[in-house]
Parts: C-alpha cells; structure tokens; sequence
C-alpha cells in the first residue's frame, strides 16, 4: 500500500488469537476473495516499498557522501508519520475509510512516478530526494491508520487473528524480498526502474480497494468534527495509564534504536565497500529475522510477560548495535543484522500490543495514531541527532553512544509496565445507561453531570479509592473539571460532578462505555447504601 509500516503489525486481535484455542485454520481467512487480493496485493505493494528504500538511501550515498544527509533520509520517511499520522486516524474514525485509502494510494503512486521522471532524466539533488521521500512517506502516514481499521470489514470475526497474523507475515515476507531484489535492479538498471516498479506495484492495491464495495454502517449520533475528535482522542490518551507507559517505552527504545537504520547505509558503502547489491543482502538477513521472529513469538509470549520480551529484545538490539559498530566481516554482520531483525519485530509486538488492548474501539485509529506519531517522531529525532553525531565524531562513536543509550532506556521497565492490567477488557458495553428524553439540542452545553451516592463512614476512604478508577473512565469519556464532594451537613452523602462540553459530548460519552468501564462503574456502585442505584442529574449551561 504504497508503504503499510510494520509498526503496527500486531493487534489484540492477533494475540488473542495466538492465545485462546480456536479451530480457525491460520490461512482460512485467505478464503474470502477482498481479503485475499488486498493481502497478494499488499505484498507486492510493501516489496515495491522495500526495493524504493534501498534505492532512495542508495542514491543519497551517490549524491552526497556526508552522513547527516544519509541520515535525513531516515528522517524524511519518519517526519510525516509524525506530522500526520493523528490527523489520518482522525480522517479515519469519522469519514468513508475505502475513499480515504484510495486516495492516499493515488498520492503515493503520483510521488514515485515524479520520482521515477526525475531520475530518468538526471534531476535528482539531495534536496529533491529528501522531498520526495517525505512525500511519499505522508502517502504511508495517511494509509497507515485506515488500512488498520478496514481488517474487521473483510473477514468474520473468528478470523480476525489469523487475518492480521497473515498482514503481519505479509509485511516480513516483503522486508525479505524487496531490499534483495532493489539491490538487484539498482546493479543492473539503474534507480529510476527500482523508482518506476514503486510506482506500478501501488496500482493493485487501488484496483483492489476500488472494486471492494465496503458495507454500509448504521450510526445512531452524527459523526464527530474534526478538532472535536481529535480533542476527545488526545483526552483518551491522557487518561490511559497502559497507553502513556507505551509511549514512554516506545521513545525510550526508538530513539536509540533509530540509530541502526540510520547509519547502516553508511557501514555498508564506507566501512565495507559494498555496492547496492551487497546492501539489499544485508536488509534481507535484517527481514529474514523479522520473519524468525514473527513466528516464533507466539510460543515466547507464553513463557515471557510482556515487560521480560522487551527488555530481552531491546538488550538484543543493542548488542546487534555494537556489532555494527566494529564488525567488518560481511557474512558476521550479517548474522548479527538477522538477530537485529528478531529484536525489532519483537519489540514492535510487544508495544504494539500494548496500544491496541490500551485502546477502545471507537477511538482505536486516533489512539494508534498517537502512538504512531511517537513512535515516527522517535524515529525522525534519533536519526538526525545520530547522522550528526557520526558527522562530527565517527560511525562507531555514534552507535557506541546509541547502544549504552538502548541499555539505559531498557530501565524504564521498573517505572512504566506494560502488563500493569492484564485483565483490560476495553469491548463495547451492552449495557447502556437510560437517558430521560429531554427536548435539548444537540450542541447546547457545557454540561454538568452529577451522581449522588449514599455511602457508610466505614467505607468512604474504600470508596474515594475506587473513584480514582471512575475519575479516568468519566475524562477517557469526555468528562473535565471532575470532582467528589461530601455533604458536611449528612455525613454519608458524596456527590461526584463532571462536566462535558455538550449534550452530544454526553450522549458520546454514556454510547462510549467498555465492560471495563461497566466493571469500574459496577465496583463503585456496590458502595451505595440505597435501593435504587443513583440517579444522574443533569445542569445545562443557559442559552
């Protein structure tokens, strides 16, 4: 799809599918034909992706010999995922998603035919190549999100593992094949034909998402504005604990991590001579090792909690940093480029993991898109502080650096976990909350939401303890300026208040709620010393 980056290759989908029994064979979801073609489609899409990396890094190096423009390609095809890829998921949540990926593929396949004419004809520049891998990598930020998010569209629900596993399968299947294979041309053609092969193999994923005829969605509130919704996906981000713990280790690994793409093409023609075949070999050991990884991690998640695989594979990646520092053997540092991939599939899992079973399903796309945007923004920072590094002190002082930085980071595992709740249960709730029908336009607000609760002095410290379960739930929501008070004058009496922007805000709120959310909700009210659960009380702001 122009290019679908493999930071988002796993979903709680997957792992609950890898580990929950199910007779649903890993290739069934193959069976239904627009999943099928989107997914043949998709590979050639990514090895096209793959083979334009090797020639835009390739191309650079012939262009201009100093690091830090090396480097910047790195963080031209970072920027724009860091710039656009919460506005995408935004797009993604509240408008058509098939128009919305059409488009962004046509934006692609336009990028690298521009490419693919500069090049032919002797007009490429540093600057030239730096802006059309910018380009093209804002085609990848825009798709990134929806792609995401059509999956359930395409497959039953009991294949919805097996149909990510194979997206994720996909994807390491093309890192294999593709900076091999643009090696290949690169020797024997030139990069305008690596450029050109893009630019064609993007054409099949816009004839697949143009005959796919997406299945109308019945909504009963109006679709959210844009800045509203990107204000209500930033406020669930805040008020989820699990997901703020992933950004920080996300920064934490991706900074330092960054440095081993970054100067790998420097290590390649400057340290080892190699030409851009020799280089496209070296990417493909990297994508064999995803490929190891990705099939082997479902049996290291049985043994490993999520925080013990993060660690073991950043250490592992920092290893593999240090080997490219100081080895200049080829076929030696290519061994350590495979395990460099099993280190980064892993890691990528496991983070993603994290923001999906962090995220509900109605803001899934703009959660993943934060996280997204960290994860690029990461990789955008590393790479040029890591291409001037090397600028000014050398290749090996710059990964050196790197690597007691990836050590380091791995400490962050005794502050933020991943695996703090694994009993997170973030599905839809059946159970909706009754809401007097009041003759109220939707856009009237703030308003102010307020519940009574009858509580005995014995339990008021077990019950303000809860509350802090119900303070985030009510602001993931939509809720702001949230409080408990206590009648002084009838001991026992404690009201909680929030306000939302509007009554739609609040209708979005109470359709909005998880099981996990009802669980929180359930624990709370088993507090209130009353017959008759509490009764919501509604202020509107007058007119």
């Amino acid at each position: 799809m122009g290019q679908i980056n493999d930071a988002h290759t796993v979903t709680e989908k997957e792992a609950a599918a890898l580990s929950a029994p199910t007779a649903t064979s890993p290739w069934q979801p193959l069976s239904q034909p627009v999943f099928r073609m989107l997914w043949i489609a998709t590979v050639v899409s990514n090895i096209g992706t793959w083979m334009n990396d090797v020639g835009v890094n390739w191309t650079m190096l012939t262009l201009s010999a100093d690091p830090l423009n090396v480097a910047l390609v790195q963080a031209a095809s970072s920027l724009p995922m860091f710039l656009f890829a919460l506005p995408s998921g935004v797009l993604a949540d509240i408008i058509d998603r098939r128009k919305y990926l059409l488009f962004s593929q046509l934006w692609v396949f336009i990028a690298a035919s521009g490419l693919t004419l500069l090049s032919f004809t002797g007009h490429l520049t540093p600057a030239v190549l730096l802006i059309a891998a910018f380009l093209m990598s804002a085609g990848a930020a825009m798709s990134s999100p929806p792609f995401q998010a059509i999956v359930p569209d395409l497959v039953s629900k009991e294949e919805l593992g097996p149909a990510i596993a194979l997206n994720s399968l996909g994807i390491n299947i093309s890192r294999a094949i593709g900076p091999a294979l643009g090696g290949l041309i690169l020797s024997f053609a030139g990069p305008w034909m690596v450029f050109m092969l893009n630019a064609l193999s993007v054409l099949g994923v816009v004839w697949v998402l143009y005959r796919w005829k997406e299945a109308p969605t019945l909504q009963r509130l109006p679709p959210e504005h844009f800045f509203a919704a990107v204000r209500a996906g930033l406020r669930y981000v805040h008020a989820a604990p699990v997901l703020r713990n992933v950004l920080v280790r996300t920064v934490a690994f991706f900074v330092f991590g960054s440095a081993g793409w970054a100067l790998l093409p420097l290590v390649a023609r400057r340290e080892l001579g190699l030409g851009p075949g020799g280089y496209g070999i070296m990417l493909a050991c990297i994508g064999m090792g995803a490929i190891c990884g990705a099939v082997l991690l479902p049996r290291l998640r049985k043994r490993l909690n999520a925080d013990r695989l993060m660690v073991l594979a950043s250490l592992m990646f920092a290893l593999t940093l240090l080997a490219l520092a100081f080895v200049r053997h080829f076929w030696l540092l290519n061994a350590f480029e495979f395990f460099t991939g099993f280190a980064w599939i892993a890691v990528l899992s496991t983070l993603n993991l994290g923001a999906q079973r962090s995220a509900a399903r109605w803001v899934k796309a703009r959660a993943l898109a934060v996280y997204l945007t960290v994860f690029f923004g990461s990789m955008t920072v590393g790479s040029a502080i890591w291409g001037q590094l090397a600028s000014h002190f050398g290749i090996a002082v710059s990964l050196c650096v790197a690597t007691l930085g990836m050590v380091l980071g791995s400490v962050t595992v005794l502050r933020w976990r991943l695996d703090q709740d694994p009993d997170l249960n973030l599905d839809l709730s059946d159970v909706t909350e009754p809401i007097p029908a009041l003759d109220i336009h939707h856009d009237r607000g703030p308003v102010r939401v307020s519940y009574e609760y009858r509580i005995q002095q014995s339990d008021a410290r077990a019950f303000m303890i809860c509350m802090q379960d119900m303070r985030r739930v009510r602001r993931r929501g939509g809720g702001s300026s949230w409080a408990v008070y206590e009648d002084i004058l009838q001991p026992g009496i404690f009201v909680e208040t929030f306000v939302v922007g509007s009554w739609m805000e609040h209708l979005r709120q109470l359709e909005r709620y998880t099981m996990n959310d009802r669980k929180i909700q359930t624990r709370v009210q088993a507090f209130h010393q009353a017959e008759q659960m509490p009764i919501a009380r509604y202020l509107v702001a007058p007119e």
